[in-house]
């Protein structure tokens, strides 16, 4: 059970498609693609525990309680089973939660996602750990910092997935990065390579492709959730 309420926005109907935002942000994200895949699918963004307007609780502060969150609010609203779209750290949960329970996810969308901190460019982590230790420096007398330095640490700390746990993962899954992205290209096709229905569509675009070129996002996106 739920020690918290998550605010989430819906549209449409049909079957569930749950989005999943990234480190630090919420589920405005998906502006661009709500009207879009609520033409289809009843399309359900979330604001991840202690993100945009869902509180942070007194539940650990992890990609794991993320997903089990994600398994509580789906069983208080009785979804016994919906695709899945995670950007990041979204992108993160979603493994984490299909690896936990498989036959509650159709389809698995993700979008820049990574199993390991050294899947991200050497530049972004230097950037990481730097920011890491200036918010960690200050979050003794500053909650802004504690609370940054806690989203830098997810980043750092996990999700730590082996590649060969994918192997469990029998649903079909897309990877889907931008040309630019702060993923190795090389782990992006790790992950699609480990997955058993695995496969990879390289956008032009950073790791922000989807809010930058929603059209091509949202294209491919639904070209692989309605075969």
């Amino acid at each position: 059970m739920m020690d918290i309420e998550l605010h989430y926005e819906e549209q449409g109907a049909g079957e569930p498609l749950i989005l999943l935002h990234g480190n630090g942000g919420d589920c405005f994200y998906f502006s661009g693609q709500m009207d879009a895949f609520a033409r289809r699918f009843r399309t359900i963004a979330l604001d991840t525990r202690g993100h945009g307007a869902s509180p942070r609780g007194e539940k650990p502060f992890t990609i794991s309680q993320f997903a089990d969150d994600l398994a509580d609010f789906m069983d208080e609203r009785g979804i016994a089973r919906a695709h899945l779209l995670g950007f990041s750290d979204g992108g993160n949960i979603a493994l984490v939660f299909a690896l936990r329970h498989p036959d509650r996810v159709g389809r698995l969308v993700l979008n820049g996602a990574n199993l390991f901190f050294d899947g991200l460019t050497p530049e972004v982590r230097r950037d990481i750990l730097a920011t890491y230790e200036r918010a960690r420096a200050s979050a003794d007398r500053d909650p802004a910092g504690k609370h940054l330095a806690d989203l830098q640490r997810l980043m750092i700390d996990e999700p730590n997935i082996d590649p060969s746990q994918l192997a469990a993962l029998g649903m079909p899954a897309l990877v889907i990065v931008g040309d630019d992205d702060m993923i190795e290209h090389e782990h992006s096709r790790l992950i699609a390579g480990a997955l058993p229905q695995g496969r990879m569509v390289v956008l032009t675009g950073s790791h922000f492709v989807a809010e930058e070129d929603p059209a091509a996002f949202n294209e491919a996106v639904l070209a692989f959730l309605e075969p």
